[in-house]
């Protein structure tokens, strides 16, 4: 290299090595630009497209491989509850899911993605200052990965969620292009705000309230958000707990809920704790330490985390007020495989950043900690007010306008991590975007519809065991 050269050459920052950063500081226009040029090689109408992406494609061997991390005694009870709907089946399936859409395009454009991001992991919960929002819910596979393969699992639950409420496939996929339009148009407006607007962005409950339609969708919503603040675990713990030798214990329940009985347990439970308490900033543990566990159980939880270690543990102050916390295991992301590996040793400190980088407000005991036998955990209140949208027999009318909230709230988890200009450059202001998915929606139904079915004769061959629970 000659002389001259070597001085008109800049050295790259670490930022630019690293390739970050450096788009978000070109100009709202600029990225807009960049991202309509992507629709050149992709256009909206490749979306559309569903075909499997192997000849020899086995759904169960793809869910069984998903047991790997799970307790075999739990699996049976996985299965039974995936058995119960095409649309229980996709809740429990995002592994299946992850492995589908890595095949679809995308534009190569990243966002800090959910993972499993369907229309009943979002809902209703508490802030820290006990605000009711609406936002996501479920962190369990989230990881640094396309944007689409979000609103992608998002759209399709919408529509398998209204064939299951017996919709017609019209009503289904125009649900799914509410959810897509909604996404769209809210992405253009977060391009146009602040980094800081769109961090301190959130959808209250009185903001929904006042987005109702009418009187009688006013009430409803209303009488929700006045259910969701009953639901505290102060109200919770009498209903599992109850006196043993003068002690308060949770009530075995296997295999739903039950103590583990093994040499060291409560020791490394101990370990654990205290693991869990250097993962919360100082002040939180000041407010942790004012509380005493005083039993710990396994619980069966979910759909699709069902069989992996999920443990309840029943704190109380020096007054006897109680805590609930959730110790739940985090393994690997589904999206991994395809995405990349996390670079984040412990997987729940994986899910808290990530749940910390979507949600406009976390849980105040939010943090991780690393189990028995090498198994990482996150830790959050088990209920703090959190519920979800009663779905179950909700007309074409209802499935709009949840989603609606739903399309809006994805949207603005996404514009916090990524880059809300470039992703709004590419959909545009027309509507072929959400057309494309809205079709692409009710083809991958069909798909989960056949994956059920064939669970279903998994089942009855007896290549797989499944639990049927009383409801």
């Amino acid at each position: 290299m000659s002389a001259d050269k070597k001085k008109t050459t800049k050295s790259k920052t670490k930022a630019e090595e690293f390739g970050i950063f450096e788009p978000v500081f070109r100009s709202r226009k600029e990225r807009l630009h960049a991202g309509e040029s992507l629709l050149e090689g992709m256009p909206h109408s490749s979306h559309a497209v569903w075909k499997p992406p192997r000849k020899h494609r086995d759904p169960i061997d793809i869910l069984e491989e998903s047991n790997r991390y799970r307790l075999p005694s739990l699996v049976p009870v996985r299965y039974g509850r995936m058995l119960r709907s095409p649309f229980t089946f996709l809740r429990g399936s995002s592994g299946l899911m992850a492995y589908d859409l890595a095949a679809t395009p995308n534009t190569g454009i990243q966002v800090q993605a959910c993972g499993d991001c369907h229309l009943l992991n979002f809902g209703l919960f508490a802030t820290p200052e006990r605000n009711l929002i609406f936002d996501i819910n479920d962190f369990d596979e989230t990881t640094p990965a396309p944007w689409e393969w979000d609103i992608k699992r998002l759209a399709i639950s919408f529509a398998v969620a209204a064939r299951g409420n017996r919709l017609t496939d019209k009503e289904a996929e125009a649900s799914a292009v509410e959810c897509v339009r909604a996404y769209r148009e809210r992405l253009r407006e977060c391009s146009k705000l602040s980094p800081l607007e769109v961090w301190y962005d959130r959808l209250d409950a009185q903001t929904i309230v006042d987005m109702a339609p009418n009187a009688k969708v006013k009430k409803t919503r209303e009488q929700l958000i006045e259910k969701a603040k009953t639901r505290v675990g102060d109200y919770l713990y009498p209903t599992i707990s109850g006196e043993v030798g003068g002690r308060r214990r949770l009530i075995d329940q296997p295999p739903i809920l039950f103590h583990i009985y093994e040499k060291d347990f409560e020791q490394r439970v101990y370990m654990a704790l205290e693991d869990y308490r250097l993962s919360l900033p100082h002040e939180r543990r000041v407010l942790f330490d004012r509380y005493r566990l005083e039993d710990i159980a396994l619980k069966a939880v979910g759909i699709g985390s069902v069989g992996t270690y999920c443990f309840v543990g029943l704190f109380f102050s020096a007054e006897n007020h109680p805590l609930l916390l959730q110790f739940k295991e985090a393994c690997p992301s589904v999206l991994e495989p395809y995405a990349g590996k996390s670079v984040y040793e412990n997987h729940g400190q994986r899910v808290v950043t990530g749940q910390r980088l979507m949600q406009s407000s976390s849980d105040i005991f939010l943090g991780w900690t690393q189990g028995q036998k090498g198994r990482d955990f996150f830790v959050r209140q088990l209920r703090d007010m959190k519920m979800s949208a009663p779905i179950e027999g909700a007309s074409a009318e209802q499935m709009k306008m949840y989603a609606e909230l739903c399309g809006l709230t994805l949207a603005r988890a996404h514009a916090k991590s990524g880059d809300a200009a470039l992703i709004s450059g590419y959909l545009g202001k027309s509507d072929t975007f959400d057309q494309a998915i809205g079709e692409f929606a009710l083809t991958y139904a069909d798909q989960n519809a056949k994956d059920h079915a064939a669970l279903v004769a998994a089942e009855k061959s007896g290549r797989i065991k499944a639990l049927i629970e009383e409801d």
